[in-house]
């Protein structure tokens, strides 16, 4: 999760909301990481988790599919990002923040463990929370 903060502090410095990500390999070793890069790409879908997630798609050569993956993200991910993370096959999903206007994992919904969809996330959410919490509101109240 340190790693995802620091990742979200470069997306802040080119004007983004800071978020980051990490795609850790099934052996735990980073494979890929993204920020938010939405201002900086004029992309309504580049968030953190999926430039993540295409970066390590591309790491591993094995088409759009990261089975045994971990994905670790500093706010709880949003709708679009959950399908893309159910999509993607990842295992295990860890988060810092809770997002309670958007979150789509615990908050508002919890898209990565419908037990309708082919394939449910392991979730541990909440890590390093308030640090992340923290990079958030300093980020939105520089901006007011």
């Amino acid at each position: 999760m340190r790693r995802a903060l620091a990742v979200a502090g470069l997306a802040a410095e080119s004007g983004d909301v800071p978020v980051g990500a990490v795609v850790l390999s099934a052996a735990g070793e980073e494979l890929a990481v993204g920020g938010n890069e939405r201002e900086l790409d004029a992309d309504v879908s580049a968030h953190a988790e999926i430039v993540a997630l295409r970066r390590a798609a591309g790491v591993l050569g094995d088409g759009w599919r990261l089975p045994g993956c971990t994905l670790v993200v500093t706010l709880e991910p949003c709708a679009m990002c959950a399908g893309a993370i159910v999509a993607s096959r990842i295992e295990r999903l860890v988060f810092g923040a809770f997002d309670p206007k958007a979150g789509a994992v615990t908050s508002l919904w919890d898209l990565v463990r419908d037990p309708r969809l082919n394939h449910r996330v392991d979730v541990v959410s909440g890590v390093l929370a308030d640090e992340a919490e923290a990079q958030l509101k300093g980020f939105f109240e520089s901006r007011r």
